[in-house]
């Protein structure tokens, strides 16, 4: 197989929750430990950090990669979704996986995983954590998929955990209230092992304290922990969102410095400074055009949303432009809510299953005071957006994950660079 007939594989017999949402959950870590114990415990052969959270985990898994990287190490990245190309989900000092090894993998054991009828995250896991130690790395970067207790890279057991924050996601999974999503997220502190909580509220907070004194981990809530300040730091990832980011990893860094990680104040400037070169993340508050502005973010949920519509508010221009899409299993009406009513819409739909059609989108957003016209896939909506803007105009792009990836395969077509 070449490697497109091998993703055509593993897209075909292993479903991708990122196409077809709750079909391909699979609960349960039997499958994980199978392919563990098969693959060799590959993950033991180096150090690793674990990132669970609704919102965030992924910005702070690609900035704390960029440190480590500058800091000398070899740092293996393993994140989800991937927007343009499989590969961008295992990376290594931020260069995806090679085709080859991908076609290789499944080559070599798929007799041995086509039994145990896997999910595509759980395969998708067992490949990367065998890539890291073939190519050598010294950290991995490990961003949990789906909650925490039962997703299957809660085998690890890290230096450092962090869980960015609680909002309501994933809630036919992960439980229709924030402790219990909490809960989940909780699962991966681990005895004796420092855990960073990012963001914590009156309905959480309990939640982590009790999960860190039933296994002695020493826990720290970064909005509670005196953060070193470092004056005049560039950062890169521009989002209103990643101050609580920042914060975040502001109070890990000391604790991977008692762990023994060499990350001195240059590896922090240059890492924050540097997020996407050193690692190729993209779609956060991600600049494509100017004259008008045009810019996407993955943000999907009412958690990320709220900050988005804030920073949409704060935009000096003529005339606001939002080219919006979601998926059917989010609160459409929630996110709606929160977005302002003196914006042009353009309504779409990404290409995946799960997209919410863009006539319904329109209809429930006229129930919330927003009006504008409906279009059959992203790239027409986008152009129309452009063409009914003015220079000192502003279109943003976004409301799904997917949305943004279909903006990006697209953005040759739509002069956006």
């Amino acid at each position: 197989m070449d490697y497109q007939a091998t993703l055509d594989y593993l897209y075909n017999s292993a479903p991708m929750f990122q196409q077809v949402g709750a079909g391909a959950y699979k609960e349960g870590l039997a499958n994980t430990w199978a392919l563990d114990e098969h693959l060799g415990h590959p993950h033991r052969s180096y150090r690793t950090i674990h990132i669970a959270g609704t919102n965030g985990k992924g910005s702070c898994s690609h900035t704390l990669a960029a440190i480590l990287q500058e800091a000398g190490y070899r740092v293996g990245l393993y994140t989800s979704p991937h927007l343009l190309d499989f590969r961008e989900r295992i990376r290594v000092n931020g260069q995806p996986v090679p085709e080859e090894y991908v076609i290789r993998f499944v080559e070599k054991e798929r007799a041995f995983f086509e039994p145990l009828h896997p999910s595509f995250f759980e395969l998708t896991t067992a490949m990367a954590f065998r890539y890291f130690a073939d190519a050598g790395v010294d950290v991995a970067v490990v961003e949990v998929g789906l909650g925490g207790r039962l997703d299957c890279t809660n085998i690890i057991r890290p230096d450092l955990c962090i869980i960015t924050n609680i909002s309501l996601d994933h809630v036919q999974f992960l439980g229709d209230t924030l402790a219990k999503i909490a809960g989940e997220k909780a699962g991966i502190i681990k005895p004796g092992i420092p855990v960073v909580i990012g963001e914590a509220t009156p309905e959480t907070r309990p939640v982590f304290a009790r999960r860190a004194e039933e296994t002695g981990a020493p826990i720290h809530f970064a909005e509670e922990e005196a953060v070193r300040d470092y004056p005049d730091m560039e950062f890169e990832l521009k989002g209103l969102y990643q101050a609580k980011n920042r914060r975040t990893l502001l109070a890990a860094l000391p604790l991977l410095q008692e762990a023994g990680y060499r990350i001195r104040e240059e590896h922090i400037r240059n890492g924050f400074a540097r997020v996407t070169e050193l690692t190729g993340l993209m779609g956060r508050w991600q600049k494509l055009q100017e004259h008008p502005m045009l810019v996407c973010d993955t943000g999907h949920n009412v958690g990320g949303i709220q900050y988005i519509a804030e920073q949409l508010r704060r935009q000096t221009c003529r005339q606001l432009h939002i080219v919006i899409g979601m998926v059917n299993d989010k609160d459409v009406r929630g996110a709606l809510a929160l977005l302002p009513h003196e914006a042009v819409y353009y309504f779409t739909q990404a290409s995946v299953k799960r997209a919410l059609p863009a006539e319904q989108l329109a209809r429930l957003a006229a129930e919330a005071g927003l009006e504008g016209e409906v279009y059959p896939d992203v790239a027409s909506a986008v152009r129309a957006a452009q063409e009914k803007s003015l220079p000192e105009d502003f279109i943003f792009v976004g409301g799904s994950t997917f949305i943004v990836a279909d903006l990006l395969a697209g953005r040759d077509a739509l002069n956006l660079h």
